[in-house]
């Protein structure tokens, strides 16, 4: 059964990003803010970091909206993609909505990127890499600085890509059985023979205060002290080739290859790495998500959860992302809200975990929004378009995106 009830306003998420919006056709670049201001990878609404617009505060709980101009048209065997206009008395929005059934026969969805964690590109061409007939964009990522998205993101080929042992795990995710499902998905991580080693973070765009990060040649080329938000010392860096330590010091490398495996600690996680590995000790990590789930990517927090809103702030409006999942039919549900225009004012987050609810959704959770919210998809024609109007005016380039692939069966 879903309730419609909103939790207090005590688990509002985090601060604002920092970093500037990325340029159109401008990779996300290497690079940190200093050793002495370490910035905040917490963003609230979007990856880019603008001020959002603010609602009217409402007249009434759920004000009667009209609903017109919908459009939708079948994208392939299991998808739906529908297009409409609502207006209430904030003003209008433009939705669209991807409804796709996981269980149609040749269809899968999966998590979707560039070669390398850190390598951004338009949502378009990293769907048209992973042969995909639709999706959307992902998780908030690192802009402007290493790329990296800030959560975790599995692909059903290539594995666990990046993830974070907590702290941003809310995750949209397929199951060994095949369901769609969205749940707090943490990895557990492991340096074998060396307990007291907790490993923190995966392929991350930084390693969390006195945590352990391991990096693979996955990742891209090394980012420097941008894995440390800045921080340089009480740092540490183990390089592993062949699986043995081939150099263990307290500086960072940038924009240089990894040849098996670096690991950074911070702070404690420094002070282990500089006793336990000299040159030549043999190293092997290990790491998965709970459950074992086909694919996974993240997203900030929870808007609905075990039928139950739990987003709080009612009144920044941005262009949202979302995804969720009906547990009565399977049916999974991608919604893009336009905004930042007349036409498309955006949504709160309330009011996006309400029109979640109203499509059917029982679990669903926030993807990146903002200038990132974009959703591609077959035209009328066949055609792989831009099925909604990114605020930024052009295709932004992200992380990762949720695929939907189709292969006739």
């Amino acid at each position: 059964m879903r309730i419609r009830l909103t939790l207090s306003a005590g688990l509002v998420a985090c601060a604002l990003a920092a970093g500037a919006p990325a340029l159109a056709g401008d990779p996300a670049r290497p690079g940190h803010q200093g050793p002495d201001v370490p910035r905040k990878l917490h963003p609230k609404d979007s990856s880019g970091g603008y001020p959002e617009a603010t609602a009217a505060p409402r007249t009434s709980t759920y004000p009667r909206a009209t609903t017109d101009d919908r459009v939708g048209w079948r994208v392939a065997p299991g998808v739906k993609y529908t297009r409409w206009t609502q207006t209430d008395a904030r003003g209008p929005i433009v939705a669209h909505l991807l409804t796709v059934d996981p269980s149609t026969p040749g269809l899968r969805i999966d998590y979707a990127s560039m070669p390398s964690v850190r390598r951004v590109a338009p949502v378009k061409d990293i769907l048209a890499a992973d042969g995909a007939v639709a999706g959307v964009n992902g998780d908030f990522y690192d802009i402007g600085h290493t790329g990296a998205p800030l959560g975790l993101g599995k692909d059903r080929q290539r594995g666990l890509l990046h993830a974070r042992k907590d702290g941003w795990n809310n995750a949209f995710f397929i199951n060994r059985n095949g369901r769609a499902g969205i749940d707090d998905v943490p990895m557990t991580a492991k340096v074998l023979f060396h307990p007291r080693l907790a490993v923190t973070n995966l392929n991350s765009s930084f390693v969390i205060p006195g945590g352990l990060g391991v990096y693979t040649p996955r990742f891209g080329r090394t980012a420097g002290y941008a894995v440390t938000q800045g921080q340089t010392e009480r740092v540490r860096q183990v390089m592993v080739a062949n699986g043995r330590v081939v150099s263990n010091r307290g500086k960072l490398a940038n924009d240089t290859v990894i040849p098996g495996l670096m690991l950074v600690g911070r702070g404690d996680g420094a002070a282990l790495l500089r006793k336990q590995f000299p040159k030549g000790a043999r190293v092997k990590v290990q790491w998965s998500l709970r459950g074992r789930p086909q694919m996974a990517i993240s997203g900030n927090h929870f808007l609905v959860h075990d039928g139950i809103i739990r987003a709080v702030d009612d009144r920044t409006l941005a262009p949202r992302t979302a995804i969720g999942v009906d547990a009565d039919t399977g049916e999974v549900l991608i919604l893009v809200v336009d905004g930042r225009s007349s036409r498309s004012r955006g949504y709160t987050m309330v009011e996006l975990a309400n029109l979640m609810i109203d499509l059917g959704a029982d679990e669903a959770i926030n993807l990146d929004g903002g200038g990132s919210s974009t959703m591609v998809g077959k035209n009328r024609n066949g055609a792989a378009a831009v099925l909604n109007t990114p605020s930024d005016g052009f295709q932004r380039w992200v992380a990762n995106a949720v695929a939907i692939e189709y292969h006739k069966p």
